[in-house]
This record gives structure tokens, sequence and C-alpha cells, in this order.
């Protein structure tokens, strides 16, 4: 990978007054002309185990961002991409880190390239997708996320990793405790940039940029590009090529738009269920957990086979649930916003708001699980009386415009738009993915974030994506392990193993608070669900 000058002479331009209603500033314009884009992989300068394995994955055509991106990219080059999601933005940035990096080998905790993501389901998507390229080229991966055992990430950032695919708060975790080194990255990618800043993470990231390489490369991409963005691009991208696809970020020609008028809370439950009983998969979209959890119980009561995705769920629960979502054996995903971005489903071709966004950035990334590389699909949002000024203007600001209906449960309409129709009504039977351990894990920091806990204190190490449910209850730790530790002075010491497969843990405040033991590392066999929360 080839050094660049050090950075100098940043360029972006002031945000614009005349913005549009989403407040998206003004592209910067790039001083330097960016290289031509090209039609085909075989016209990039990357190595044959990148070119062998497109064709064996049966890439065969660059999506526009691609191959407008990777040329510059591949040369080294800033880059500053607004796509929708679904654009093909993962192996816009992956291919180019990939080629720059190979040949090269990571010293013990000093990864070469980082790649930032908001939440612990895009770390996973991106390092799925790129696993198979990065094998061809003989770079080592590694994925950091909260909710996952800190210690085991640890240790495969000491063993070496050249990629590194990371949420901003378990990263500061890691780099904190000298787990990992980041002078060595030369490659620095912020996937889903206008979430993260969304989420409060501007601190951290900003904090974990300052530490690579100063004369490293930077590509930045996002769904939408707001004031927030703006910031990053003007402190830390020089003189970047811009690429922007699909102005409004989410309306696309395979995309249809349905806003349906329901006429009160009690027939909205009803074309709700009838929607989800549809032959083939959906995500219904809810805002809160609790909500999430009672319908998919419900839908499951009335034979739809369901399960809830949200941030009280743990880790390993979450990632089995999107696999059975995957394979079939769900139809119904009941989520809310933690499946906002991050998961791909090939053929999923319907999206429903059940309860509308508040955001215009989350109706489109809501929206863009369907219609994905150039599918299609519809997104269907449920409007209650109260409601239609506010999703009005939600779909101005997201330069939407949707056909609009007026529907109950029973009408022929929301059987030809969405698929509706009659549940079994015979009580189906999930079975729910226990953790093996009930691990005690907080949200990823941010600023002016509440310590995680009832005790009120800060577990160091226990970082989340932003998503996960702050904990309750003492420390615990993944596996049979005891564990002291000072949160005053940061400083562990290792305890006697707990017996009978229990890891017991003792924290002591600053200030010699009591100590409180939490088990964990029980098995318990899944158990089996009818009607309940998935």
């Amino acid at each position: 990978m080839s050094r660049r000058p050090q950075k100098s002479n940043r360029r972006a331009s002031s945000p614009s007054p005349s913005a549009s209603p989403s407040k998206e500033f003004r592209l910067p314009e790039s001083t330097t002309p960016a290289l031509p884009a090209v039609e085909d992989f075989a016209d990039l300068d990357m190595p044959a185990g990148l070119l062998k394995t497109l064709t064996a994955q049966g890439v065969t055509t660059p999506f526009p961002i691609q191959g407008a991106t990777l040329p510059n990219s591949l040369a080294g080059r800033d880059l500053l991409g607004r796509g929708r999601t679904g654009s093909g933005k993962t192996l816009a940035f992956g291919l180019a880190l990939l080629a720059r990096t190979s040949g090269l080998r990571a010293q013990p905790k000093a990864p070469l390239a980082l790649v930032l993501v908001p939440t612990r389901e895009l770390a996973q998507q991106v390092t799925d997708a790129l696993t198979p390229y990065a094998t061809a080229v003989n770079l080592r991966m590694a994925t950091v996320v909260g909710g996952l055992s800190i210690t085991k990430q640890a240790a495969t950032l000491r063993r070496g990793a050249e990629v590194l695919v990371a949420t901003p708060g378990r990263l500061n975790d890691l780099v904190e405790r000298g787990d990992c080194v980041l002078g060595q990255v030369g490659i620095t990618v912020l996937d889903e940039a206008d979430q993260m800043t969304d989420m409060g993470f501007l601190p951290q990231i900003t904090k974990l940029i300052q530490q690579v390489r100063p004369d490293g490369q930077r590509m930045l991409f996002s769904a939408t590009l707001d004031r927030n963005i703006d910031r990053l691009v003007q402190r830390f991208l020089t003189d970047p090529v811009v690429h922007s696809v699909d102005p409004s970020a989410g309306a696309v020609t395979t995309m249809e738009h349905h806003v349906l008028h329901v006429l009160d809370e009690t027939d909205k439950k009803a074309v709700t269920t009838r929607i989800a009983a549809r032959d083939g998969r959906v995500i219904l979209f809810l805002d809160t957990k609790r909500s999430a959890d009672r319908l998919a119980k419900r839908l499951l009561s009335v034979g739809v086979r369901a399960a809830a995705l949200h941030g009280g769920r743990s880790q390993p629960q979450r990632n089995r649930t999107l696999e059975q979502f995957k394979n079939g054996q769900v139809t119904a995903l009941v989520a809310t916003n933690v499946a906002a971005r991050g998961i791909h489903v090939d053929d999923l071709d319907l999206v429903v708001n059940v309860d509308p966004p508040t955001d215009h950035k989350d109706y489109l990334h809501r929206g863009g699980r369907t219609a994905r590389a150039g599918g299609s699909g519809s997104v269907v949002t449920l409007v209650l009386p109260d409601q239609k000024r506010e999703v009005t203007r939600l779909m101005s600001d997201a330069g939407i415009r949707p056909r609009t209906a007026r529907v109950t449960s029973s009408d022929a309409a929301l059987t030809t738009i969405t698929g509706a129709r009659e549940p079994s009504g015979v009580a189906v039977t999930i079975e729910v993915p226990q953790p093996t351990a009930p691990a005690a894990s907080r949200p990823d920091r941010k600023a002016g974030a509440k310590p995680a806990g009832r005790s009120g204190r800060r577990r160091r190490g226990g970082g989340g994506d932003g998503q996960a449910q702050a904990a309750t209850g003492g420390a615990t730790r993944a596996g049979s392990e005891g564990a002291t530790r000072r949160t005053g002075a940061g400083k562990a010491k290792s305890g006697a193993p707990a017996t009978g497969g229990r890891a017991s843990a003792t924290r002591r405040s600053a200030a010699g608070g009591t100590a409180s033991r939490a088990s964990g590392g029980r098995r318990t066999a899944p158990r089996r669900a009818t009607g309940g929360a998935a």
C-alpha cells in the first residue's frame, strides 16, 4: 500500500444556504479530476484472486457506485460516496481496501485497514460479504462489536488481522485496554456514516480517526449527507472524489411506496395481521421493543411464523433470528430500527412501517431492506388519522411521492398491494435460541450517555453498538471465568474459576462499593415458544 502525502488543503464547501428539506449539505467539488468509470471489473487494476472470486460469486458487472468509485479508490484517492442502501457500497470500498492491502502483513494488535460501522448487524454483513475476497488475497479479517466476548476479540487482535471491521464503542474499549493499536491503519472506511453520527458516535469516530496514519486513505459512504457528515468531510477527507447515486437516497424505479390510511388501532392490527400472513417474507417495523414482542406473540398465536428482532435480544439470539428469517423458518420479522440497516435478505419484496418512523432517514433505511441490488420491492406505511400530517412531511423530506389509499382489513386493494391474506388461525411454534451465558453488556458509549446497569457504574470493555439494551445487575464474563475488577483504577485481577460451569465476577467501585455477583456460562437448552416473544 503506497504512502500518500501528508493531509493538507482540505476542502469542503460550506453548508448550502438553500439546503433541501432533509438539510443535506452541498457536495464538495474536487480540485483533481476523477478517473473515468469502468463497466467491467476486468478493466480495473486488481489482484487476480479478487477478479476470480468476483466471477465465482456471480458478480459480473459493477453497480454504478462500484464502477464510478473503484478506479479512484484503487488509486488511493479519498472518497465521499452517497448511495441508497443496497446499491453496492460494500464492494465499492471493500475491493479497493483489499486490493491495496494485499501483499502486506499486519503485526499483532496493529491492523492495516479499518471499516467502522454503526451496528453489529452491519458489521457482520460487511464481514460476511468481504471474507471470500479477503481469503482470495490471503488477508485476515477480524470483527469487533459489543454484545460478544471482548476477551476473545482481544485474543484475535493479538494474533494479528490485516482488516478490522468494528463498531466505534467496542473498538474504543479495545484501544483503551491496549488490545488494539491503530497507528498502522492506512485505509479507513466509514460506512453508514450518517447513522453513526445520528447515534452520537461523532466524538468516538473522531478519536479513532485521529489515531490512524495521517497520510492514509479515507473513504466515507452514507445514504444521506447531513450537517454532521459535513464536519467529518471537512476535517478528514482531502480533495475527495465525490460520487452520488440517487439524489433522493431512496427513490428508485424498482421500489414502490404506498401510504395506507387505516380507520383506527383495531383495524390497524387486523391489517397488520393479514399482511404478515402473506405468502412470502416481510419485515414489519415498530417503534419499541415491547410492541415488537407483543406483535410477534400475537402473530404466532394465529399461525404466522413470526419472530421479534430488537436491541433487547442478545447478539447470539439476534444472529439466530436473522438466520431463521433468511432460511424461511420465520416469514414475518417484527423489528425495531435495529434492523433498519445492515440486513440483507435475498428476494425480500415487502417492508411495512406498522409504526411510521419520525425521521426521513429511518424511512429510507427501513425501505432499503427491499429492492436491493437492482431488485424490486414495495414499502408500505400504515397511517392513523392523527398521523397524516406527520407522514406527509416525512415523505416530502425523503423525496418520496407515495401512492395513497384508504383500506380496511377486508379490502381487495390490501391484497393487491401487499399480498395480504387471512392467517390459518392455528398457533405455530418457533424455537427461541437462548444465550450460552447471560452476558451483562451495555450500549456503545456515546457523548453524554448514562452508565449502564442498576448500580449506575460503567463496565469498561462491555461496549455494544448503540442498539443493545443496557445491562442490569453486576458484571458477568462469558465462559467459566471469574474476575475481580476495580472500576476506579481500571485494573483487573484474575480470580479463581467458578465451579459448576458458573462464571462469577466481583466488581469494586473506586469508593469501595458493594460487590455484586452474577452467574454466567450456564448452558440452557433452547426453549420453545408458542405465541411467546421470539
